[in-house]
């Protein structure tokens, strides 16, 4: 068994779930094709990850949902992915 904390833990899987993640996305520009079941498995492990730091108090979900318009205007501004 592991030696951290479990703090420790729950933040270093939710570092290796986002690896995880950000390598599904890379392979989709890689090879150009949308594997929806590699990215569902890997957006449901960070969730999983997001929702146990929510429970130990490393996340406030009012936070979270209030920086979301922010980031909306962001890419409105900086992108052109919301129209």
């Amino acid at each position: 068994m592991s030696k951290m904390t479990r703090n420790q833990q729950i933040l270093c899987i939710m570092m290796e779930e986002c690896g995880e993640l950000i390598q599904a996305c890379s392979k989709i520009m890689r090879f150009g094709s949308l594997n929806t079941e590699d990215i569902n498995k890997e957006m449901g492990d960070v969730l999983t990850m997001m929702d146990l730091m929510i429970e130990n108090g490393y996340i406030n979900p009012a936070e979270v949902e209030a920086r979301k318009p922010r980031k909306i205007e962001k890419l409105k501004q900086y992108s052109d992915i919301i129209r």
